[in-house]
C-alpha cells in the first residue's frame, strides 16, 4: 500500500506584541488556515526599531488614528470572536516582554506558541497594565525561561531578529513570511491562505508587476 508524505510549509510570523494586530492575527490564524500543512516559526521582534528604520509613527501616537485603531480592533475582536482588551497603558515600552519571549527559548531558537500566547493575552486580555512589575513577575514564573532575559546574549537575539527582519523588508507587525513573500497585517491571512492552496493569481505576474516601483510626486519633508 503506497502512503503519501504531506510536507509542512514554513511560515515565518514577524510580531511585537505590542501590536493589538499581531494579537489578533495569532488567534485568529488557526482559523484562518484551518486544514494547510504549515509550520510556524515566531519571531519576536521590536515594532519601534522598524517605525525608526523605515521613517514612520506608529498608530498610537497620531491622536485620531490611536482613536479609530482601538475602536477597529475592538470592533474585529468581536466580529472574530476573539476577546481582546486594551491595555490601561498603550504604548508601554515591551523591551521586557520581547526580551522574555527570547529566553523562553533555546540559544538560537525561537519562541513555541504557548509562550507567544501567554505574552500577548498577558497584554490583550483584561484591559491591566502590561508593564506592571508583579504582573510581569507572575508572567514569568508561568513561563520559567530557559535563559536570563536581562542577559547580553538575550538582548542582542532581539537586535539581531529585528535587524533581520529589516534585512528582509519588514516594514510592520505583523508580517508573515513564505518563501521570501511578505504578507502584512491581520487582514492579509486570506491572501496566505490563496497562496499556500496554490491560488492561481500568485502564478501569474501579478505579485512582481504591482510590487515594482513606479515614479511619482514624492512629499517634501
Amino acid at each position: 500500500m503506497m502512503t503519501t508524505t504531506t510536507t509542512m510549509k514554513p511560515l515565518t510570523f514577524w510580531f511585537d506584541p505590542i501590536s493589538p494586530f499581531a494579537c489578533l492575527a495569532f488567534e485568529h490564524m488557526p482559523q484562518a488556515l484551518e486544514g494547510l500543512s504549515i509550520d510556524v516559526t515566531y519571531r519576536p521582534i521590536l515594532f519601534a526599531g522598524l517605525l525608526k528604520h523605515w521613517g514612520q509613527k506608529g498608530p498610537a501616537e497620531i491622536e485620531p488614528k490611536r482613536a479609530w485603531t482601538f475602536r477597529h480592533v475592538n470592533w474585529l475582536g468581536a466580529h472574530h470572536g476573539i476577546q481582546i482588551d486594551t491595555p490601561a497603558q498603550h504604548p508601554f515600552n515591551p523591551l521586557a516582554l520581547l526580551r522574555l519571549l527570547i529566553a523562553c527559548a533555546p540559544d538560537g531558537g525561537t519562541p513555541n506558541r504557548r509562550a507567544c500566547e501567554l505574552v500577548l493575552r498577558h497584554i490583550w486580555r483584561g484591559g491591566l497594565d502590561a508593564s506592571d512589575p508583579q504582573r510581569q513577575a507572575e508572567l514569568s514564573r508561568q513561563l520559567a525561561p530557559l535563559r536570563d532575559p536581562g542577559s547580553d546574549g538575550v538582548k542582542q537575539a532581539l537586535k539581531d531578529a529585528t535587524a533581520e527582519a529589516l534585512a528582509r523588508g519588514v516594514f510592520g507587525v505583523p508580517t508573515i513570511e513564505i518563501d521570501g513573500r511578505l504578507f502584512w497585517g491581520l487582514d492579509a491571512l486570506p491572501m496566505v491562505a490563496d497562496y499556500l492552496r496554490g491560488g492561481g493569481w500568485f502564478a501569474g505576474p501579478a505579485w512582481d508587476r504591482e510590487g515594482a516601483a513606479r515614479a511619482g510626486v514624492r512629499r517634501e519633508a
